[in-house]
């Protein structure tokens, strides 16, 4: 997935400068018979809602649960008249037009009108192919050339520009995916549950209105003399109106008021999100948002995590550790300076050096201002020229801009030494070396790229001398060299030393160029340069002709820092069963290096080889074959892509491929090619899935996956505002998804299993009661107790329950994150579990019934209470302690009714009895039966026996070829345009802001075994 094979766009898109008439005129076709202007404005609608659009679109997505077509069933059923206004009037937000921030620009220095011919508008991030004409001749145009919308122009006073793709043409809105509407995998259970409960429902009242008929004809044939009360109603017309009768009456089985409690739980959980003191980063006093109230028992069902790289798992943050120079290492002693009694004082020499300099070598330090030893000065002098750092001036301090932070950290390594790189030109470079400044005449750049793995300048110094300087990965420079001797060999266990700390390594060179062999290769370099065709190529085969027979200076270590408890919080999420995936636009050798960063969590245990597919199954977030268009859809002016089978087979050989590996790392993807690999995973996986990012790239990914967080990291808010949940920190996501998840998960689906059982519980008496009132669906209860029930006699436990359950503590969870499949799998809730809910329920209204029944069959106690009112009060208090002691949280003491009923009834000893009877019947077998499970140890005690796992590194360097990180993510500088001067103007650097790449790194540690533990988890 890292390189695709190029579309082939078609050029028919024409812009021309300052000409907007030739715009206007032109329209394309949308659907049917509609058109629009080819070339949309600048103006872009951030708003979800218009006027217009609020009402029928808040309707269709309140309308994707089930269970509001339900409630709207059953209000049209009872002809009331009950209008809701919608409560987020703060939604429907006039559309915001951003202008001037919405277009792509490419920026010549035009003075007049030109015209560019380029492809039509794509969400190919990385590639762009145009032709500008200007003045009567025509310049190729690519990426290089053109500003993407987002992007800033820095040391650049002024520039001209013309607007190729405006508004949504823009490559980033290209890339932007639709707000999608997300419901959690209870939500949808939960659809399913409202549909088969509602069949039931009418199959249920079919029955009952059938019966109702038949026994209203037999009732007229034995009670001839009451003829006259069905003188105009047949069985027919009677057990029809009775059929509605039972629906209106069975309806409460799904009673509003559960969806009501359930959302409130929902945001009391997002509360204690918010709350958590232990995911507040104080460094930025920024704790823990819960930006959706809807999702978090979802946030216990997490099976695949797609993760950015560069702000989200790293600091962003480079810094030089070691470095090995003519055979000698020089590690970092900065920790031992207080000991050695050193202080800024030794700095004074250096005006330039950085107070807050990570690396301190006192024996490097004497060595380079002895300046007796040509190699360590050739070597800073390397790291001091052989680069592609802008450089300017802000408040007297110097500010380096570099393509990559690894170059940025070599150059002020070298400055912190006392070589200081001052500024450039377009063909000269001045360095300040020990206070003493010189200036170079750069001769040429040789700049890096993927394949050479390598950079080097060529530059004559102030005495007249040609010199080369090279740098990059070690198994390129290594075999370059005039000759091995024992310095290299020294070079070569340095190198592996610094791998094994995981450290980014890079090898230095260099050799003095005769002016009769530099003249030779100037002509030849000169002639590629030129050419139109192959350049590439061609100037890498001269490159090659120079570079060679180099002599090694030494070789440097680099730390890319990762944020606090990345590795870590990776490895609890492995136990947990929890895939992640990294998805990163670097470079394919990046990549590499990343699943090396990892190896103390087994993110990549051993060396492995690339695997690559022929047949590409996502190419630069476009579709790589044109589908075939249906006949019909072509006649209805609709352009329909029809999935092919055999991009099917493709797409689930590539995620059994990757579903099958520990760890996967896709790289140089764009933005839409994140949202479509988490896409494939939800296709073909039918998994849950999180994205997690912190930047503008990552905002498509984060709206398609299930689950989307945002890190306020330095790259903007834009991932946050498009979250639904913010963190400050990658580690925190532990216990946002182990312990809040689990937490909540478990709490919906405990609610929810307790609020159907004692729905199921009191009201299904009705059905009962039907049997005995001819199938008049005359109800058992009485208004009040309806209303009640759920909203106030039984609230309090179930929602103490969603509210505050817990098997097990927030260290526990932490502790054995192997508790966390139990979410995966769906074991707290199902729709065995909702059925064997069913069957409790049904139980215990049967007992509370007829036990009642059977008491009351002629008269009761010595008041003689028989009456219906009684025996429902009986029946209803019966069913409602049975709850409370099912539920096991709180006793009703008093329950407030009718007067004369209650008094009568709950007061006679004999009723009371009844009452216990009925109460030890129904909740005695249940609990039972949970006891001799818990004692016997089955499902519904959860054991998980497991070992603090050790960490181990296996990180086997057996071949050079695995050795050097740097040049493997190091990227294109600005060699280029430093020596075209297009982005010079005398001695100040100009040039394009470049976003940094940093690579993993993992810190070395042990952790002891412990003895296994076992913690128990009771499924209530």
């Amino acid at each position: 997935m890292a390189q695709c094979l190029p579309t082939f766009p078609d050029f028919s898109w024409e812009v021309r400068a300052n000409d907007r008439a030739y715009h206007m005129q032109f329209k394309k076709r949308v659907s049917f018979c509609l058109t629009k202007r080819k070339y949309a404005d600048n103006a872009i609608k951030t708003g979800k809602y218009n006027a217009l659009t609020f009402l029928p679109l808040n309707l269709y997505e309140q309308f994707h649960r089930m269970a509001n077509l339900y409630f709207l069933f059953v209000i049209l059923l009872q002809v009331r008249s009950c209008w809701r206004e919608a409560g987020d009037s703060w939604a429907c937000q006039a559309s915001t037009r951003l202008w001037a921030c919405g277009a792509e620009r490419f920026l010549p220095a035009l003075g007049h009108p030109g015209k560019v011919t380029c492809e039509e508008p794509n969400s190919r991030m990385h590639s762009f192919i145009g032709m500008l004409e200007w003045k009567g001749e025509k310049y190729s145009l690519d990426s290089e050339k053109i500003l993407l919308r987002g992007c800033r122009i820095r040391n650049t006073e002024i520039c001209y520009g013309l607007v190729i793709y405006a508004g949504f043409d823009s490559k980033i809105m290209r890339n932007c995916g639709k707000i999608q509407l997300k419901k959690t995998k209870l939500d949808r259970m939960m659809d399913k549950l409202v549909i088969l409960v509602f069949l039931v429902l009418m199959i249920a009242s079919f029955f009952l209105a059938v019966a109702c008929g038949i026994w209203a004809e037999k009732f007229r044939q034995d009670h001839s003399y009451l003829s006259t009360f069905y003188a105009k109603t047949s069985p027919i017309e009677q057990a029809f109106f009775t059929f509605w009768g039972f629906v209106i009456l069975l309806s409460i089985i799904i009673p509003m008021s559960m969806y009501i409690t359930l959302e409130f739980i929902y945001l009391v959980n997002s509360f204690f999100i918010d709350w958590d003191v232990e995911m507040y980063y104080p460094a930025k006093d920024t704790p823990a948002k819960a930006r959706s109230t809807s999702l978090n028992d979802q946030l216990g069902q997490i099976e695949y995590i797609f993760s950015d790289k560069t702000g989200t798992l790293t600091q962003n943050i480079m810094t030089f550790k070691k470095c090995c120079i003519n055979g000698i290492i020089y590690g970092n002693l900065h920790q031992k300076r207080v000991s050695l009694n050193l202080n800024e004082a030794d700095f004074v020499w250096n005006p330039y050096a950085d107070k807050n300099l990570e690396f301190y070598n006192p024996l490097l330090l004497e060595a380079v201002r002895q300046d007796d030893n040509p190699v360590v000065r050739e070597f800073l002098r390397l790291l001091a020229i052989c680069h592609t750092v802008m450089v300017e001036e802000k408040d007297s301090q110097l500010v380096y801009q570099a393509a990559s932070p690894d170059e940025e950290a070599l150059v002020m390594a070298a400055r912190n030494l006392g070589y200081v790189f001052l500024s450039r030109t377009q063909d000269t470079i001045t360095v300040s070396e020990l206070g003493v400044k010189r200036t170079y005449q750069v001769l040429a750049m040789l700049d890096f790229n993927s394949v050479r793995k390598r950079m080097s300048i060529l530059v004559r110094d102030p005495d007249g001398k040609i010199r080369l300087y090279s740098k990059g990965a070690d198994m390129v420079i290594l075999t370059r060299l005039h000759e091995n001797g024992a310095n290299e060999k020294i070079t070569e266990k340095a190198l592996d030393s610094f791998a094994e700390e995981t450290l980014r390594t890079l090898c230095l060179a260099s050799k003095e160029v005769k002016e009769k062999d530099y003249t030779e290769w100037s002509k030849k370099h000169h002639k590629a340069s030129i050419m139109l065709e192959n350049r590439a190529q061609e100037l890498d085969k001269v490159y090659e002709e120079i570079e060679k027979d180099l002599k090694l200076l030494g070789a440097t270590a680099i730390e890319d820092k990762l944020q606090d408890g990345v590795p870590e919080t990776i490895q609890l999420l492995k136990k947990g069963n929890i895939k992640v995936w990294v998805l990163t636009g670097d470079k394919q050798e990046t990549a590499m290096n990343i699943g090396f960063a990892y190896v103390r969590v087994s993110f990549l245990s051993s060396p492995v080889p690339l695997l690559s597919l022929k047949d590409k199954i996502l190419c630069t977030g476009e579709v790589v074959k044109k589908k075939k268009e249906n006949f019909w859809k072509r006649m209805l002016c609709c352009k329909v892509e029809v999935q092919q089978e055999q991009e099917s087979l493709l797409e689930k050989a590539f995620m059994n491929l990757a579903t099958s590996c520990q760890a996967v790392i896709c790289c140089r993807v764009t933005p839409k090619q994140k949202s479509l690999i988490v896409q494939l995973v939800k296709k073909h996986k039918n998994a849950i899935t999180l994205a997690i990012g912190d930047g503008a790239n990552d905002v498509n990914m984060i709206k398609t996956a299930d689950i989307g967080v945002g890190i306020s990291g330095q790259e903007g808010m834009q991932a946050v505002q498009c979250s639904d949940y913010a963190l400050a920190q990658f580690r925190f996501l532990q216990r946002l998804l182990l312990v809040h998840g689990r937490w909540s998960y478990l709490r919906v689906c405990k609610f929810l299993r307790y609020f159907f059982y004692k729905t199921f519980s009191g009201l299904m008496s009705q059905i009962w009661f039907a049997f005995y009132n001819g199938f008049t669906a005359q109800p058992l209860y009485e208004g009040w107790f309806l209303a009640l029930y759920n909203v106030f006699y039984t609230a309090y436990p179930v929602l103490s329950m969603g509210l505050l359950e817990q098997d097990v503590s927030a260290k526990k969870s932490l502790q054995f994150p192997e508790l966390y499949r139990m979410g995966q799998r769906d074991e707290f809730f199902n729709y065995r579990i909702f059925c064997l809910t069913l069957l409790h329920g049904t139980a215990t209204s049967l007992g509370s019934f007829y036990i009642a029944l059977w008491a009351f069959e002629d008269k009761v106690g010595s008041k003689v209470v028989g009456d219906y009112e009684s025996f429902a009060v009986t029946v209803a208090t019966s069913a409602l302690l049975s709850v409370i002691t099912e539920v096991s949280w709180v006793l009703l003491t008093c329950q407030r009714g009718r007067e004369y009923a209650s008094k009568n009834a709950l007061t006679d000893p004999y009723v009371l009895l009844i009452i216990l009877l009925s109460v030890v019947a129904n909740t005695i077998p249940s609990l039972t039966f949970r006891f001799v499970r818990v004692i016997m140890g089955k499902s519904t005690i959860h054991q998980v026996s497991a070992a603090l796992a050790e960490l181990r590194a296996h990180f086997q360097r057996g071949s050079m070829q695995r050795r050097s990180s740097y040049a493997f993510s190091h990227k294109e500088g600005y060699a280029d345009l430093i020596t075209r001067g297009a982005s010079l103007r005398g001695r100040d650097s100009l040039g394009l802001s470049a976003t940094p790449v940093p690579v993993f790194r993992s810190k070395k540690r042990k952790i002891g075994d412990a003895a296994p533990q076992t913690v128990h988890a009771v499924q209530g």
